[in-house]
């Protein structure tokens, strides 16, 4: 489920961060203040289109903005992949560090 009102959050703080106010940012955009408050507090749903377009406005990457990880940072999907390996059973759970160890070539 998409969460609207973190992916806003982030936005205003990519946005606040630049030093851009919602005047600013909404005329770049071509769309009102209005419709670019809605989005940052997460009352309407964003295009995808609008979205890489603030993205790229502000500087700020898609992940960042959707999942509140970059994906350069040691934080990507460690929650995810925490969560899968949670719903494993301790085989599955085995066959998975295997796997891992092999992909990233790690001699044990």
């Amino acid at each position: 489920m998409i969460d609207y009102e973190l992916i806003g959050e982030r936005l205003k703080k990519a946005r606040q961060e630049k030093g851009y106010s919602q005047v600013y940012l909404s005329e770049i955009l071509d769309m009102s203040e209005v419709y670019l408050s809605r989005i940052e507090k997460g009352k309407t749903k964003i295009s995808l289109t609008r979205l890489v377009q603030i993205c790229e406005i502000l500087e700020v990457s898609i992940s960042e903005v959707i999942t509140g990880v970059a994906m350069t940072s040691n934080e990507y999907l460690y929650k995810d992949f925490i969560e899968v390996l949670e719903q494993c059973t301790p085989e599955k759970r085995k066959l998975i560090y295997h796997m891992a160890v092999l992909v990233c070539n790690i001699k044990n």
